[in-house]
């Protein structure tokens, strides 16, 4: 499929998904979303693909933010279906989707930007990247789930500070409060989520599916998250991967998983 917006490259079962507005600082308006969620969608019903990494043209930004010119004119109705289909159509579905995302932040990722890192499953910086969720200072909160994720991630202390300061924290603070895994130069950056993207797909594919689903859960309201690791857990047992993965263990050879 041709985008406008992105770009796409698929190797060794990473899809590698890039933001391309340069000038626009890759900054997110309804068309890029509107497609992200396309590819998103693509890369994980691809049996292919068994990671996804995520990150920005250009050398400047992962994602600046969102695109104001299309809502600074939006009602209230407006501004809530803004946020709600956003949501909706790509920040809830890239959390809980099956195959890992990583998030290759080069620079800066502000407002959706940082929403849309924090979304995927983890996130990786370059040294010169800096973070921020700057909303109030437009009279405005972040709206595609900056409120919730951020506090998440950080602690509740750290979130409200960063929100209604409408601050930016550069790379090595957001490695100290835990909201980047690691950091690296930009140069190395793509080659270390790969790195890193080596390791996961080595294993096996249904269980990280079972895994992230029993992660995710324990950060929803009314879900106990025991009860869905437990259910997860059962399920691994009448996989291919889980007669693969023990066998290989008790033959003492590595594991071929056929990934169901």
């Amino acid at each position: 499929m041709n985008y406008k917006n992105l770009l796409i490259a698929v190797k060794n079962g990473v899809c590698i998904i890039t933001i391309n507005r340069p000038k626009k600082l890759n900054a997110l308006n309804k068309e890029t979303i509107e497609e992200l969620h396309k590819a998103f969608d693509g890369a994980n019903n691809d049996e292919d693909t068994k990671v996804i990494i995520l990150t920005g043209s250009g050398e400047k930004a992962f994602v600046a933010g969102a695109d104001i010119s299309e809502f600074a004119n939006f009602d209230v109705e407006e501004g809530a279906e803004l946020a709600a289909k956003g949501q909706e159509l790509l920040f809830n579905f890239v959390e809980n989707l099956e195959t890992p995302v990583i998030a290759a932040v080069n620079g800066f990722a502000l407002g959706g930007g940082l929403e849309l890192a924090m979304a995927c499953h983890f996130r990786i910086a370059s040294d010169n990247a800096k973070v921020g969720l700057p909303e109030v200072s437009l009279g405005v909160i972040p709206g595609y789930g900056g409120t919730q994720r951020l506090p998440q991630l950080i602690g509740k202390g750290r979130a409200m500070e960063m929100i209604m300061t409408a601050g930016m924290i550069d790379a090595n603070q957001a490695l100290n409060y835990g909201l980047v895994n690691h950091v690296t130069t930009q140069e190395e950056l793509l080659p270390l989520c790969e790195k890193i993207a080596s390791k996961i797909y080595r294993n096996s594919s249904v269980a990280i599916k079972g895994a992230i689903k029993a992660i995710n859960a324990n950060y929803n309201d009314g879900v106990n998250g025991f009860k869905v690791e437990i259910e997860e857990f059962g399920n691994c047992f009448r996989t291919a991967d889980f007669k693969e993965g023990t066998s290989a263990f008790l033959e003492k050879r590595k594991a071929e998983f056929p990934g169901n």
